[in-house]
């Protein structure tokens, strides 16, 4: 038996300084506001991770306060202090990349994409658009699903062919082997941070809404496996959840108990009144109250060391205008972490603070 924990605590010590930042639910619950923190709290973050395509937006705020809504790149390099990876696992619009790396003012030498990467090409959107797939499912017509579909396929007749990035003339400069350039990285202790896409709710593996869902698995460990690094590298997985979970309006699938943003705005006494855009396609969002079961879910799968409950103003708004826990929001954080059997380490109110919690008991 000690042979056994002894060679556990072995295994142990050998995590790396990975961060990985998973949705707990649909998506849109404030992944990149907390990769963008884990990057600034953490001096020897070097590389942000972008593994998926271009059909989830993440949302950061510079420390300048300019409001940026990235595709391609990962919010946690708004700072442009650190590297930017698109590892193989990723599907890139060339158009879209290189127009975030103007936008956020990043230096060429510092994107690094893995030529094994794929093309999101104009075939690919179309045909997402002759499919209907936007009405159907919901999809943003991206052209990252049929991209995964034309990779899977092999050249399989009927599908738009999946194309590596290393064919790309426009990406050549950047070209990498990312695994052997995060490895090296890891190897003189650097934290790499990964910013995974959409929420597990969405996961046509995991996820309990198929086929209302995404093209991608969204777990910590797929995003791991699409970076190119190990699950026993991640010494940090962080699973962030919003107060009541959103889908995109229409068809997108189902939402336990559903309300009305009017609904939120009245208990909340927040300007919800209208509703909150997807920050992608600008569409209008369904809302629903809190579902613990597709987090208690999300937990097993991700074993997170870390777990942050975003919106909490939609909650109770005082908590935005004060930037402090009140009664109300405190209530409601005791309440969840009875009802998932875990302790909230971090709330958010609005779309830049975050707040530390003491204690289980929600001690400020």
């Amino acid at each position: 038996m000690s042979v056994l924990v002894d060679s556990f605590r072995w295994k142990r010590e050998l995590a790396m300084p990975v961060s990985v930042v998973v949705g707990g639910q649909y998506g849109s619950e404030g992944k990149g506001k907390v990769a963008l923190d884990t990057v600034r709290r953490d001096d020897s973050t070097t590389l942000a991770v972008r593994p998926g395509g271009t059909n989830s937006g993440h949302t950061g705020f510079s420390l300048a306060g300019r409001r940026h809504v990235l595709r391609q790149l990962p919010a946690a390099a708004i700072d442009r202090g650190i590297g930017v990876v698109i590892p193989a696992g990723s599907y890139v619009d060339p158009d879209i990349l290189l127009r975030e790396i103007v936008e956020i003012g990043i230096a060429p030498s510092q994107i690094f994409v893995d030529p094994r990467a794929h093309l999101i090409t104009n075939a690919h959107r179309a045909w997402e658009r002759e499919t209907a797939l936007t009405d159907t499912i919901g999809s943003t017509g991206s052209g990252t699903g049929a991209a995964v579909l034309g990779r899977a396929a092999r050249y399989a007749p009927g599908v738009p062919r999946g194309i590596p990035v290393a064919e790309c003339d426009q990406l050549r400069p950047f070209l990498c082997d990312t695994v052997a350039l995060m490895r090296s990285a890891l190897s003189r202790n650097e934290r790499i941070v990964v910013e995974g896409t959409q929420g597990f709710g969405l996961s046509p593996i995991h996820g309990e809404v198929w086929p209302k869902a995404t093209s991608r698995d969204t777990t910590a460990a797929a995003f791991l496996s699409e970076a190119g690094l190990a699950p026993s590298d991640a010494d940090d997985v962080v699973l962030v959840l919003r107060s009541h979970p959103i889908r995109v309006a229409g068809d997108s699938g189902p939402l336990m108990d559903e309300t009305s943003w009017k609904d939120i705005a009245l208990t909340s006494g927040g300007p919800w009144q209208a509703g909150e855009l997807t920050s992608v396609t600008q569409r209008l969002r369904r809302v629903g109250r809190f579902d613990d079961q597709i987090v208690v879910r999300a937990i097993m799968t991700n074993q997170p060391h870390r777990i942050v409950m975003n919106h909490l103003d939609q909650v109770d708004y005082n908590v935005a205008a004060s930037n402090k826990m009140t009664d109300k929001a405190s209530e409601f954080i005791v309440q969840v972490q009875d009802r998932i059997g875990r302790r909230i380490d971090t709330v958010g109110t609005g779309e830049q603070v975050l707040i530390q919690i003491g204690s289980a008991h929600v001690d400020i």
